[in-house]
Parts: structure tokens; C-alpha cells; sequence
């Protein structure tokens, strides 16, 4: 299993943008292939900092869901909102594989 931690810069005038942007991913990404653990909005501290995380079993599946993901009419909706509304401003992803399991072991 892969996680898949995007992290976003946005414009922090636009923090509403962002937040129907991932209520929108909150419906298609798990409806095309990938376990959506959640997406986060900027709180407290950092008011450009964003993040997504969803899992994938492999890199192979990723692009599978990829495929289906910009299929999907919600999907494609959801990439043409984010460029016409201009509220990321940068965007990086990362594959990760955990690597603390098992967790809570009872001696």
C-alpha cells in the first residue's frame, strides 16, 4: 500500500475555493479507485498550506485511477474549477510506504 500525500501552497484569500475543491475530491476520488483519508484546510499556523492523502496498493493502481479520475465529470469539473479560479499556486505530491507496522503491539 502507497500513500499519496499532496501538498498544496493556496491563496490564502481563497481558502473557500480550496475547501469546495476538496469537498468535491471528498466524492470522486473514492468513487474511482482510491482509499481518500481526507483533505485539509489551513487552521491555525500556516494559512498557505494545504494537504490531500489518499491510498493506493500500488503505483500501477495510481495510474489506473488516474485514468478514471479524469473520466470522471466530477473529476474533470473539479480541474477545470481549480484553474479557473487560480487558488493553488503550487502543488507537490508524494508516495509514501509505511513503514511502522504493526502499530500498538501488546507485550
Amino acid at each position: 500500500m502507497l500513500t499519496c500525500i499532496i501538498r498544496y501552497q493556496i491563496d490564502p484569500t481563497k481558502k473557500s475555493q480550496f475547501e469546495t475543491y476538496a469537498q468535491n475530491w471528498g466524492q470522486a476520488i473514492p468513487r474511482n479507485g482510491a482509499d481518500l483519508i481526507g483533505y485539509y484546510a489551513p487552521h491555525e499556523g500556516s494559512t498557505t498550506l494545504a494537504y490531500g492523502i489518499y491510498n493506493v496498493p500500488s503505483l500501477a493502481a495510481y495510474e489506473t485511477y488516474r485514468e478514471r479520475l479524469s473520466a470522471d465529470p466530477l473529476g474533470r469539473e473539479n480541474y477545470e474549477f481549480a484553474q479557473k479560479e487560480k487558488f493553488i499556486l503550487r502543488e507537490d505530491r508524494t508516495f509514501l510506504r509505511l513503514a511502522s507496522t504493526p502499530h500498538g503491539v501488546v507485550q
